[in-house]
């Protein structure tokens, strides 16, 4: 199995290749501003950085989530813009965990690139090996990047989910427990879950120092997870669709397939007052 994952040491010992592109993916939810300003004071050398709000999202409309997808050519003009083509090995970081960098991950192979990779244990993993770092904005050649079949098969909509969900189809929501069972909710104004939806929090897919758990540990929860499904059958979601992409990560990681994305999520679901809400820890 080839992991989608790759070591700091690894990626250390690209960084003068031009074929590899190293994406910072640093992001703060309740400080949009966190994440350009710790890119702004270090990076991994030769890093573009790529904002959640302004390039791996696109503006949202009333109807929307907080976080929903870019058009699939605006986000392939973003890719050339920095300098990331068709044949490019692209390596996506964050702070530790790689839900941020999941993000970006997940949207490279939504147009059909499988050369991507996720910096296991992000920029702590990178700075706590003592490898460099620079302040620089890096200079690179744009080039062009040509979607090769979008998946939109991947993607699930808010009005399938009840179909999808009767049919066997199992909503996994990677969010926080007490965010699920509806007992806190600090970022969108109506807390609770979608009716159906399992919780798996994201948190539990890595360590305390942010790398992805062993793959065997990670293949015999999720596989108990699906509870006989393939992995096709699982539905990511959390709040904007960013922190699911981590939980399809980790089924990749467990060599067990691709999953399918909620991208709208619960700040989607609950645009529409006629969407039903449940609370609680059980489905």
């Amino acid at each position: 199995m080839s992991s989608p994952l790759i070591t700091a040491a690894e990626l250390a010992g690209h960084l003068d290749d031009p074929s590899w592109v190293v994406v910072d993916c640093r992001f703060t939810l309740t400080d949009p501003a966190a994440g350009p300003a710790t890119y702004a004071r270090a990076h991994i050398p030769g890093a573009r950085y790529a904002n959640l709000d302004e390039d791996l999202s696109r503006h949202p409309g009333p109807r929307d989530g907080r976080h929903p997808l870019p058009a699939a050519e605006d986000f392939a003009a973003r890719l050339g813009a920095w300098g990331i083509g068709n044949d490019s090995r692209v390596v996506a970081y964050d702070e530790a965990t790689g839900a941020m960098a999941a993000r970006l991950w997940w949207l490279l192979g939504w147009l059909g690139h499988d050369r991507r990779l996720v910096l296991d244990g992000g920029f702590a993993g990178w700075s706590a090996a003592g490898l460099p770092v620079e302040a620089r904005k890096p200079a690179w050649q744009p080039t062009r990047f040509v979607p090769r079949n979008v998946a939109d098969d991947s993607v699930v909509a808010a009005a399938d989910l009840p179909g999808l969900q009767t049919s066997g189809s199992l909503l996994v929501d990677a969010r926080a427990a007490p965010r699920y069972r509806g007992e806190q909710e600090p970022i969108d104004p109506i807390a609770g879950h979608v009716p159906g939806a399992v919780n798996r929090p994201a948190s539990v897919n890595v360590e305390t120092d942010g790398r992805f758990r062993a793959p065997d540990a990670l293949r015999r929860e999720l596989t108990e997870v699906l509870g006989g499904r393939p992995a096709s059958d699982l539905i990511a979601m959390c709040g904007s669709g960013v922190a699911a992409c981590q939980l399809l990560l980790a089924l990749d990681v467990a060599g067990l397939g691709a999953g399918k994305l909620y991208a709208g999520s619960w700040s989607e679901w609950i645009r529409d007052p006629e969407r039903p809400i449940a609370k609680g820890p059980k489905p």
